[in-house]
């Protein structure tokens, strides 16, 4: 990962951004870093390979996040996602669900940054790509200004080759990992501080971040920006990202043509033992805004929810959007 190349990225989502949310969103940005959902490292390395990290050559460039806290563990992780042709391996330092923390991995680590640097020494040795963290600014009573400075001169000297940093501190004991998400205030400038200390490394920004306006300011400073919750619920403002930040003015997104190419994917799916609810419960922000909206959620909530429902049911609910734009326009 060259240090001075911006980089906009989709942020790891539990339980949101699997493989077919990252689909959905590569029709939109052929640029932007995708992010797989956390994977556990013992899950890697003993459950369903395929199923946990199988992925479509179009999510190119994709990023696999690992939990987990065991160095040898980490690295045969690693070595195993690598295998399947990710671009990155992520480690998680910032999750604070009670599910990470039982499993001393996510932002417990914080309070352990030479466990987290021992763990990124043994991935880098494991593999050739890019070995990255993502963390928080502190945890609990933690003093953000010692904490991240800590964590972060002592995983760049392990060998990482990127921190992002989600710019909130995560407390650990007294909020729930929802709360966790919106409660702690945001402390960019934390962030920024620790990027102009550390100049030539690759330092990227996460949380709160809600429009690709927010994110262009934040690279005039950071090296990257990372979206969440805003592309998952409006995925239709990626569509911005390959010319706002990456200058590919060539780049024009049908709608229809989104469509089209995601009920196929879905037959696809759906044929080989899927649901299509699989699919579109990552669809139903797509017209946020735009007359018919209310209704296309509405087909994809309870139709596209039954057990037979086929990819038809994708095109039906589109087509309530294009005859509403269509009557509004007249």
């Amino acid at each position: 990962m060259k240090n001075k190349e911006k980089i906009f990225s989709v942020a790891p989502m539990m339980d949101w951004t699997d493989r077919h949310c990252r689909f959905f969103h590569r029709q939109f940005t052929q640029r932007a870093l995708l992010y797989t959902e956390m994977v556990v490292a013992d899950a890697v390395i003993r459950g369903e390979q395929a199923r946990l990290l199988g992925f479509d050559a179009c999510e190119h460039p994709v990023a696999v996040q690992l939990g987990g806290s065991d160095a040898a563990k980490l690295a045969e992780a690693a070595r195993v996602a690598a295998g399947f042709g990710y671009d990155e391996i992520n480690l998680n330092v910032g999750c604070p669900s009670d599910r990470v923390q039982s499993g001393a991995f996510g932002a417990c680590l914080m309070k352990e940054p030479e466990t987290v640097a021992r763990g990124i020494a043994a991935m880098k040795r494991a593999v050739d790509v890019p070995v990255t963290v993502k963390c928080r600014i502190g945890v609990d009573d933690q003093d953000p200004e010692t904490a991240l400075d800590r964590l972060a001169d002592m995983v760049f000297e392990a060998g990482a080759d990127a921190l992002w940093v989600h710019a909130r501190m995560a407390w650990l004991e007294g909020l729930s990992p929802r709360e966790n998400r919106d409660i702690p205030p945001l402390d960019y400038d934390r962030v920024y501080r620790l990027k102009q200390r550390l100049d030539e490394r690759f330092i990227g920004v996460n949380g709160g971040i809600g429009s690709v306006e927010e994110a262009l300011a934040h690279l005039q400073v950071a090296d990257g920006a990372m979206i969440g919750r805003a592309a998952y619920h409006t995925p239709a403002i990626l569509a911005q990202i390959d010319r706002e930040v990456y200058g590919d003015t060539d780049r024009i997104v049908d709608m229809g043509a989104v469509i089209e190419t995601m009920a196929a994917y879905a037959g696809r799916h759906i044929a080989a033992g899927g649901r299509l609810s699989h699919v579109t419960r990552h669809m139903t922000g797509l017209f946020h805004g735009l007359p018919g909206a209310r209704r296309y959620r509405q087909i994809l909530s309870t139709d596209a929810t039954r057990p037979n429902a086929g990819p038809e049911v994708l095109v039906r609910a589109f087509a309530e959007v294009e005859e509403n734009v269509s009557q509004q326009a007249a």
